[in-house]
């Protein structure tokens, strides 16, 4: 059997076909244009449903998600943002477009957060951005207590977490703010576009009005029916007029092909969990493999697996990417690369180079290969056989030397 496509991502519903065709046909593709029921603010209603938060504002991106959710806690200018030193770079990056400076805390083999480092860097910080990396979720209990101990707001990097689960909770409720992503290797697929929650009235009606919600058209954005209308009326009444307008909206074309996806979350999430663990189980049994096991309260909802290559050298692990190549399946090591942008030493825009040896470390170790919900059982086998394969390449005949 030859090697599935793991890039290609599933086909949109059927159902979005004709809500598209009448947008193209109407031109409506403006989210203030409806008086009501605009399928960006059908998007948000039902995404906050689905999580469990009182609010959702979707915007353009994940990266806007994050960027709004700093300049809506009205930080100070230069405030010290705590991300973790394995992310991507639009992470940093958001961080510094909202005038913030970040700073960095190891992470260890496991891609979660050293706790130890993370609470040594908290005294000189504003606020805290926790990434779930690749859908993997540091303690977020004893982030959470560290962080309510001093006061400071935590918001959630979701990108890769939508349908993940902390003690039975959505990842993405936890901290002040979660923000998700829906381009194209994410579950929740529109090429573009992002979403942030939150159950903080203040909060989303200063990140409405800022994401380009101009004049009166925060007045389109309600309280989910049941809650209390007046919170969310008061701090629009607050804040208009005195917020800048950053235009970072979703558009009505976007939320019209993520809405039916929603319905197809669970299955995806089921089939990438038991996609993850499969192959997970045949790599472990792999001397010179480790994929690191989740954390106990964490149901994670997978599309790639990490490995650690270990007890390997850098020539060795440089040799193994190239025999996995030649095998064809494209292995990215995080640190391999001069311009992976998940490697915090490529991140150059942040000046100095931080210093972080943990976390270094992994990166040069740490493997990276997509793998989609919708691959099947024969599929996922000859991924993981040429995986093992492209070890024994590497590693056989250095055993027998």
């Amino acid at each position: 059997m030859t090697l599935p496509d793991v890039y290609s991502a599933e086909p949109i519903p059927a159902a979005a076909q004709a809500e598209v065709e009448r947008l193209l046909k109407t031109g409506d593709l403006f989210r203030y244009t409806a008086s009501q029921d605009a399928p960006v603010a059908l998007l948000e209603s039902e995404f906050s449903e689905l999580l469990g938060s009182k609010y959702a504002l979707a915007v353009s991106s994940c990266s806007a998600a994050l960027f709004l959710s700093l300049k809506a806690l009205d930080l100070p200018r230069d405030a010290k943002v705590l991300i973790p030193g394995f992310t991507f770079a639009a992470v940093p990056s958001s961080v510094v477009h909202a005038d913030c400076v970040p700073v960095l805390c190891e992470v260890g083999g496991n891609y979660r957060i050293e706790i130890a480092d993370f609470a040594a860097r908290l005294d000189d910080v504003q606020a805290v951005i926790i990434s779930h990396m690749r859908g993997h979720t540091s303690d977020m209990d004893a982030i959470m207590a560290l962080c309510d101990a001093k006061n400071i707001p935590v918001i959630e990097d979701a990108a890769h977490s939508v349908g993940t689960t902390w003690h039975g909770r959505n990842i993405g409720t936890i901290g002040k703010i979660g923000c998700f992503s829906f381009q194209s290797y994410k579950l929740l697929n529109s090429g573009e576009g992002g979403i942030l929650v939150t159950d903080d009235a203040d909060l989303v009606a200063r990140a409405v009005i800022m994401s380009g919600a101009y004049e009166h058209n925060w007045q389109k954005h309600k309280a989910k029916p049941g809650d209390n209308t007046s919170d969310l009326a008061n701090a629009f009444a607050r804040w208009q007029n005195k917020l800048p307008l950053y235009n970072l909206r979703l558009s009505n074309l976007s939320a019209a092909i993520i809405r039916p996806q929603l319905a197809e979350l669970p299955r995806r999430i089921r089939d990438g969990r038991a996609n993850h663990d499969y192959v997970a189980d045949k790599l472990n049994q792999n001397a010179w493999i480790s994929v690191p096991p989740k954390l106990a309260p964490e149901e994670r909802a997978p599309d790639s697996i990490q490995f650690n290559l270990q007890g390997m050298s850098g020539n060795q692990v440089a040799a193994y990417q190239q025999a996995a190549q030649n095998r064809g399946i494209k292995v990215q090591v995080f640190g391999a690369s001069q311009d992976n942008a998940r490697a915090f030493w490529n991140w150059q825009f942040l000046g100095e180079t931080p210093n972080l040896p943990q976390t270094r470390k992994m990166l040069m170790h740490a493997c990276d290969v997509r793998l989609p919900a919708r691959l099947t059982r024969p599929e996922l086998d000859v991924i993981a056989c040429t995986l093992l394969d492209a070890m024994d390449d590497v590693m056989l005949p250095t055993a027998a030397e």
